[in-house]
C-alpha cells in the first residue's frame, strides 16, 4: 500500500508535510519521500528507504535541507516517490497510490511513439509513478493528462502532483478506491490519504473527494479541475484492516465500524449456537483487537490479552519481504499471559485471514502454553480473490490464499464454480470450507463475518463500497 500528505501554505510547509506523511507510516514500510517548491530553489526531493528504520528519523535532517510554501510526502510499500518530471506541461513532482495492471502494455505503447524511455530498476521493472507521469505528459494540461492516465490504467491511481509554480493537484482514483481528503486552517490547504493526521496538525475537515475528482490548492484556494463521477466504489478492507482506527472515510469511523462488526459477529455466533463456553476474548494484534472487543461486549465474555507484542524492536511484522522471515519475527514478537491461556477456552478475532501462515503460527503457540480450545474469527468474508485495485496484500497469485486453497483441496477447480457457497456458513459447502481448515490450524471452530454483516457494520450501501476481493464483483 502506501500513503501521501500535502500542504500549501501562507509561509512554509515542511513542517505540517513531516509530521502528516509520517503520520502515514502504517501504509508502508520499504520507501518515503518528500518533495517541496521555494520559489528561490525551486522543486527539491529527497527519498529514503524505511525498512529497518522509521520515517522521522531518516527525515529528521529535513528542516535543515529543504523548504517551501508547498510540499507533498509519500510513503511506499514498493517504489520510490515522489519522482521529479521534466515535460512540456511543465516540471512537477508527483506521487502515485494504487494499482497498474498494464504497466508493459502502456510502456509499449509509449516507447512505441515517439522514442520514449524510462529509467529501468533492478530486473528491468518501471516504477509505475514514471509510467503514470507518462501518460499525463501526453496532454496538453494536467487536469487533461490525469483524466487520461486514469482512463487508460487498469487498475488504480490517486494522484498528488506538486507544481512548479507551488501549486499541488490532487485526484482521488476513479471509482474513489482509496480516500483522498482535504483540510483547511488558517495558513492554506492540506490534502491527505488519512483524516485524523491534518486534524493533529491543527486543520479541520474541508472536503473529501469524490471518484475522479481533481482539484487544485494553492495557500488562499481550492478550484475543482475535475467533477468527481457517479460510480464510487471504496475499499471495504479499509475498515476492517489496513485503515487508521481514529480516521474517518465517507464519514464512517474506522474504530466505531469495528466494534460494530465484532457485535454483529458475536450475535451471529449466539443465533447459530457457536462458542458459547468461552473464557476469554482476544484479538489478534493489533488490526484484529477492536473487532474483538466488539464481540467480548456483545458476547458478555471478558476481554483479555492473552499474548503480547513485543514491538520496541520490531514494529511490524510485515517489514521483511520474505515470508520466512516475516513468520519468525512475528514468532518472536508473541509474549504469553499464561495465567490467562493456561487450562482455558480462548477465542480470537483475526482482522481476515488470507494465507493463514502466521496464523498458524500464532495457534501453536497458543496450545503449546497450555490452551484448552482456540476459537477463531475472521472479521471480514473469505478472501476468494487477489486484489488487483490496490497493493495491499503480498499475495501473487489467487492460489496462496488460504480460501482457494481449500476449496482445490476440497473439490478441485469445479469448486471455483462455486465460489458464493463456499463463502456462505449455511450452505454444506460453507460448512466444508470451515471444518477443512479448522483440521489444517487446530482451531476448536472457524467462522468468518459475512458479506451483508461487513456491509451493515460499515454502514454504506454496498453499491458504494468495493468488495472484489471477497466476491469478485467489480
Amino acid at each position: 500500500m502506501g500513503g501521501y500528505f500535502g500542504a500549501v501554505c501562507k509561509s512554509d510547509a515542511i513542517y505540517d508535510v513531516f509530521f502528516g506523511t509520517d503520520y502515514h507510516s502504517h501504509l508502508g514500510t520499504r520507501r518515503a519521500g518528500i518533495a517541496a517548491y521555494d520559489s528561490e530553489i525551486g522543486l527539491q526531493r529527497e527519498i529514503h528507504n524505511i525498512e529497518n528504520s522509521p520515517f522521522r528519523t531518516k527525515f529528521e535532517d529535513v528542516f535543515d535541507e529543504m523548504k517551501g510554501f508547498a510540499a507533498i510526502g509519500c510513503i511506499s510499500d514498493y517504489y520510490p516517490q515522489p519522482l521529479l518530471i521534466r515535460s512540456d506541461i511543465g516540471t512537477y513532482a508527483i506521487c502515485v497510490i494504487g494499482m497498474v495492471n498494464n504497466s508493459e502494455e502502456l510502456i509499449n505503447r509509449y516507447l512505441s511513439s515517439g522514442g520514449g524511455h524510462f529509467e529501468a530498476m533492478t530486473g528491468g521493472k518501471v516504477n509505475t509513478t514514471e509510467v503514470v507521469a507518462a501518460l499525463i505528459n501526453q496532454k496538453s494540461n494536467f487536469n487533461e493528462g490525469i483524466k487520461f492516465a486514469q482512463d487508460s490504467i487498469d487498475g488504480s491511481a490517486s494522484i498528488l502532483i506538486l507544481t512548479d509554480y507551488g501549486s499541488i493537484i490532487a485526484a482521488r482514483d476513479k471509482f474513489g478506491r482509496l480516500p483522498i481528503l482535504i483540510g483547511k486552517n488558517d495558513e492554506g490547504y492540506c490534502v491527505s490519504f488519512e483524516s485524523f493526521a491534518y486534524l493533529k496538525l491543527g486543520y479541520q475537515d474541508e472536503k473529501e473527494l469524490g471518484p475522479g475528482e481533481i482539484v487544485e490548492l494553492t495557500a488562499d484556494r481550492m478550484t475543482q479541475l475535475s467533477a468527481p463521477g457517479n460510480k464510487k466504489r471504496i475499499c471495504a478492507f479499509l475498515w476492517s484492516y489496513y485503515g487508521y482506527p481514529t480516521s474517518c472515510y465517507e464519514g464512517k469511523n474506522v474504530e466505531v465500524m469495528r466494534y460494530r462488526n465484532g457485535k454483529i459477529m458475536a450475535q451471529h455466533d449466539k443465533e447459530a449456537g457457536l462458542a458459547q463456553s468461552i473464557d476469554y476474548v482476544g484479538g489478534v494484534p493489533d488490526s484484529g483487537t477492536p473487532h474483538a472487543i466488539g464481540y467480548a461486549n456483545e458476547s458478555g465474555k471478558d476481554f483479555a490479552r492473552a499474548f503480547i507484542k513485543y514491538t520496541p524492536t520490531w514494529s511490524r511484522s510485515f517489514m521483511p519481504t520474505k515470508q520466512k522471515e516475516r513468520n519468525k519475527i512475528a514468532k518472536m514478537k508473541q509474549i504469553p499471559v499464561h495465567d490467562l491461556i493456561t487450562d482455558k477456552n480462548l477465542l480470537f478475532v483475526d482482522d481476515s485471514i488470507v494465507r493463514g501462515t502466521q496464523l498458524k503460527e500464532t495457534v501453536d503457540f497458543l496450545y503449546s502454553n497450555g490452551a484448552k480450545k482456540v476459537h477463531m474469527r475472521s472479521a471480514c468474508p473469505p478472501i476468494m480473490y487477489g486484489c488487483k485495485y490496490l497493493n495491499f496484500s503480498r499475495a501473487t497469485n489467487d492460489m496462496e490464499l488460504i480460501a482457494r486453497r481449500t476449496i482445490m483441496e476440497l473439490e478441485g477447480e469445479e469448486g471455483f464454480n462455486h465460489i458464493e457457497e463456499y463463502s456462505d456458513s449455511s450452505t454444506e459447502r460453507g460448512q466444508n470450507l470451515r471444518k477443512a481448515i479448522c483440521r489444517k490450524f487446530n482451531f476448536a471452530t472457524l467462522e468468518f463475518q459475512s458479506l451483508e454483516g461487513i456491509v451493515e457494520a460499515i454502514g454504506l450501501d454496498k453499491s458504494e463500497l468495493c468488495t472484489y476481493c471477497w466476491d469478485g464483483k467489480e
